[in-house]
């Protein structure tokens, strides 16, 4: 892997932290945000004044000379593929799909092809950010192979950092668009008891856990207050279904994105999403409720009942905030209708 040298000078009156200033006087065109700076720092990237600095806190001054030694990004060993996608925007710095069900997002040794990135390396060409040290679209966030809907992903270094910054920051807007078995309402005293759940006003049920992987089946995540990540998922209910009702079609947004938050959250507190093959066990729902065809579809249902539906960020280089939605998928309309909904 070769190797850029940027160097560039410490204008006037820098912030005191060496993070800080190189935050404010790196190039633009060195497309490196802060997060990617401390990193550098780090790894023993940086110079002042020919010196290598390894401490995030080093004082320095205007007129220090900066080097910062980066590694030039090597071709991706994955193939591109002519996969159609569904693309709701696209520009110089990145592009936005709906994702299918059944598309993985990134190859792994039991998918080798067929996925986003594959498809993408095909759409975008040349155009693809190098963060990381391989060329590739800039996959900054994931959604399960099963769930649907909107993706990011950037076609620019810069784009890459700052979106990547904004993900880690949580200050993307993520909502979903999902039906569980049975309805969360503030008024359930069952979910008042469940450690970790509680509602806030306008009966949004808040699930704040630790998230990590199961003990003894390392393909599924648990809940855990001890050990593991942070994890908080906020739903509320859109529309009760069946009568008297025994699912919701509800929409969740995410403070944390931890793989299957969604999933495993719902599950913790009773109200697994239907169709989930993990975490939602099959529920049987009372036909007098929903009718013959309302159970036959949930029965039949093949996945999670997911869907990434709305997506929003600020540009990584022009600053205007986009946001975009993606309608259901027709999988998922049809289950409503057939539990009752008008959708």
């Amino acid at each position: 892997m070769g190797e850029t040298l940027i160097t560039f000078e410490i204008g006037p009156n820098p912030p005191p932290r060496l993070d800080k200033a190189l935050g404010r006087d790196v190039p633009d065109d060195a497309a490196l945000s802060r997060s990617r700076l401390s990193k550098l720092i780090a790894d023993g990237a940086v110079a002042v004044d020919g010196t290598v600095v390894t401490d995030p806190r080093h004082r320095i001054t205007q007129g220090a000379v900066v080097a910062v030694t980066v590694a030039v990004a090597e071709e991706s060993h994955i193939g591109g593929e002519d996969i159609p996608l569904e693309i709701v925007f696209e520009d110089d710095d990145l592009i936005v799909i709906n994702k299918p069900a059944g598309m993985v997002v990134h190859p792994a040794p039991g998918t080798p092809g067929g996925t986003v990135v594959n498809a993408l390396i095909h759409h975008c060409g040349d155009t693809l950010s190098g963060v990381g040290g391989m060329k590739r679209p800039g996959i900054v966030h994931r959604i399960d192979k099963e769930t649907t809907g909107l993706l990011v992903a950037a076609k620019s270094d810069r784009a890459h950092h700052h979106l990547a910054d904004q993900f880690a920051a949580h200050t993307v807007e993520r909502r979903y668009l999902a039906v569980c078995y049975g309805v969360p309402d503030q008024n359930d005293p069952r979910l008042r008891g469940i450690k970790g759940t509680s509602f806030e006003p306008g009966n949004i049920l808040k699930i704040q856990t630790m998230l990590g992987r199961h003990k003894t089946d390392r393909q599924r995540q648990a809940v855990s207050f001890a050990g593991g990540r942070h994890a908080v998922t906020r739903s509320r209910i859109i529309t009760p279904l069946g009568t008297p009702p025994c699912a919701a079609l509800i929409e969740c947004w995410l403070e944390t994105g931890r793989t299957h938050q969604i999933r495993v959250h719902m599950a913790h507190c009773g109200h697994s999403l239907i169709g989930d093959p993990v975490y939602g066990g099959r529920r049987k729902l009372s036909p007098k409720a929903v009718g013959e065809a309302g159970v036959e579809a949930v029965a039949a249902f093949p996945r999670q009942a997911l869907h990434a539906a709305t997506l929003g960020f600020e540009h990584p280089v022009t600053g205007e905030f986009l946001g975009f939605e993606a309608d259901l998928p027709d999988d998922m309309t049809a289950l409503l209708r057939a539990l009752g909904a008008e959708v």
